[in-house]
């Protein structure tokens, strides 16, 4: 996953499903040191299954659903394994039904608010679920429902417009949303990520003009 001159190769790897897809595609696609094309049959695929939805375990890390659909067009494609277009839906339609009910008592509208790997109020997490991962502690991570636009339009553009409208003044900034708040303690967010910015506004313009950048 990683190598410094320090210490060599870190000890992870890309190995299981996640935002993976996107480096062996290019790896397989290089005109100068092309991975074998059995390489992508080399990560692991295990499933969950949350009420009724089967999906890859990677629902905790939501972000792993999203990163490499802003790069690449899945849709109408699979594999002997599945449609992993459809398995993102799939993914973000249990997404929606494990956090409403994290919602419901943070005195939050019952709507599919996202979380996913974000600040929060002690510093940083890599949170969400299903299963539950992380101190889920009612906290909103906008670019959580912003990477699933592509997925789940019409329910992620009213989350992203009521909390763009309740809570303008203290999330809402010239670059567009802090990274994660938290309205039950009173904690916002100082920080806008570029990273966070960036899932959000490529998953909407795919959505709005059905355009899929190719990385260089």
């Amino acid at each position: 996953m990683g190598w410094t001159p320090e210490s060599g190769f870190l000890n992870a790897r890309w190995e299981h499903y996640c935002e993976l897809m996107m480096i062996y595609l290019l790896g397989i696609g290089s005109p100068t040191h092309p991975l074998p094309p059995s390489s992508w049959d080399a990560w692991t695929r295990p499933t969950i299954k949350y009420q009724g939805s089967s999906t890859f375990p990677e629902t905790i890390r939501f972000f792993t659903h999203q990163y490499s659909h802003a790069w690449y067009d899945f849709r109408n494609k699979r594999d002997a394994y599945t449609d992993y277009f459809d398995n993102s839906v799939k993914a973000t339609k249990a997404h929606k039904l494990f956090v409403c009910p994290c919602t419901i008592n943070s005195r939050l509208q019952r709507k599919p608010v996202g979380i996913s790997a974000s600040d929060y109020v002690k510093g940083y997490t890599a949170w969400g679920g299903p299963p539950p991962q992380g101190p889920i502690d009612g906290s909103i991570v906008p670019c959580a429902t912003g990477g699933s636009l592509r997925f789940l339009f019409d329910d992620c553009a009213r989350v992203l417009r009521n909390l763009r409208g309740r809570y303008r003044d203290r999330v809402w900034t010239k670059y567009s949303f802090v990274d994660a708040f938290n309205p039950l303690i009173g904690w916002y967010d100082a920080d806008v990520l570029g990273i966070d910015l960036g899932i959000t506004m490529l998953m909407a313009e795919n959505q709005r003009t059905q355009f899929y950048g190719t990385p260089s």
